[in-house]
């Protein structure tokens, strides 16, 4: 008997010693990432104007790196906030721990104003910030990695135009194992095709790809989307109340999807938020307010509106109900 608890002690230090070297490998050699780019951007206004279209209609990176107002439907962006950050997801919301948005502004001191453009450029395509520290994929840095060059450039420049805000934001705290696995995360960027852009179906997919529709659209197993349900809807978003809101099948199933939407009315759910009457009225704490930017969404062009319809078009239908909406416990 003396024997084998010796061995098992002796097998208890040895699993020890494997995962806490396990652990610190992962620490030292992950994110795996090269260095930045030395990357410096000629910043014209005609490239700053399209990256301001990007990060607020398309991208909607203004979206989390800004403070909404969610006393008002669908959380419009306060005015004056633009880059400031301070968005908070934690384990009120379902995630493993918790994280905020950046400062984007151009603050030295607590945005990205010492950043260069290819630290910047490298945050966005994969997932890494300045010191090299991991960025949890709240931001769908693997969506945006497959953006043109001419559109990342874009993007940097106009939000090297952001006012510098001085707002100084708190370091993630990831849960174990979670500060582990994020370290893997991030991922070398490879760049994809060039998309053709007069082509509606192919701008239409290249759209939706960088606008991240996908990570909400399309249902999750412990984070990796499921095999087969590409834009089924379902996703669950817990709110800090304990409501829950899902994600809406974009399938072309028409029963379940928008299978039997025109082109109009899918353009005419987005431009209906266009204005402030119609993004400006004020929810109550309990009810049902979209966590999805109806109002920057709404910003896009109808060309571009309909080339993502016709890509949705072609996705295969997936018959999936979805109940958008589960109200808090005890509320109704």
């Amino acid at each position: 008997m003396k024997k084998v608890l010796t061995f098992l002690g002796y097998a208890l230090v040895a699993i020890g010693v494997v995962v806490s070297a396990g652990a610190l490998y992962i620490q030292y050699a992950f994110p795996n990432v090269d260095a930045a780019p030395a990357l410096q951007i000629n910043k014209t206004p005609a490239l700053q104007a399209r990256g301001e279209y990007l990060a607020n209609h398309v991208t909607v990176c203004i979206d989390c790196h800004s403070t909404r107002d969610f006393s008002k439907f669908a959380g419009p962006v306060t005015p004056g906030t633009e880059g400031k950050g301070g968005d908070r997801f934690d384990h009120s919301m379902g995630f493993p721990g918790v994280f905020y948005a950046r400062n984007i502004t151009s603050d030295r001191e607590t945005g990205i104003g010492a950043w260069t453009d290819g630290e910047v450029y490298r945050a966005i395509t994969e997932g890494v910030s300045k010191d090299g520290e991991p960025l949890f994929p709240v931001m769908p840095f693997k969506s945006y990695s497959q953006m043109r060059e001419q559109d990342l450039h874009a993007i940097i420049t106009y939000i090297r135009s952001l006012a510098p805000i001085k707002n100084d934001i708190p370091k993630p705290d990831p849960d174990f194992p979670m500060n582990l696995i994020l370290r893997t995360m991030p991922t070398k960027r490879v760049a994809s095709a060039e998309p053709v852009l007069d082509d509606p179906v192919s701008k239409g997919k290249y759209l939706l790809t960088i606008a991240a529709c996908s990570e909400c659209h399309t249902p999750a197993n412990k984070g990796k989307p499921i095999e087969g349900m590409y834009l089924a809807g379902g996703s669950e978003f817990k709110m800090p109340n304990g409501a829950v809101q899902r994600s809406a099948n974009l399938t072309s199933d028409k029963e379940t999807g928008i299978g039997s939407w025109t082109e109009e009315e899918f353009v005419n759910r987005f431009k209906q938020h266009d204005s402030p009457a119609n993004t400006g009225q004020t929810v109550g704490p309990d009810d049902f307010n979209p966590i999805m930017p109806w109002a920057m969404y709404a910003g896009m062009t109808e060309e571009d509106l309909k080339a993502i319809y016709q890509f949705l078009r072609t996705v295969e239908p997936k018959n999936n109900r979805v109940v958008k909406f589960s109200p808090a416990p005890g509320k109704s």
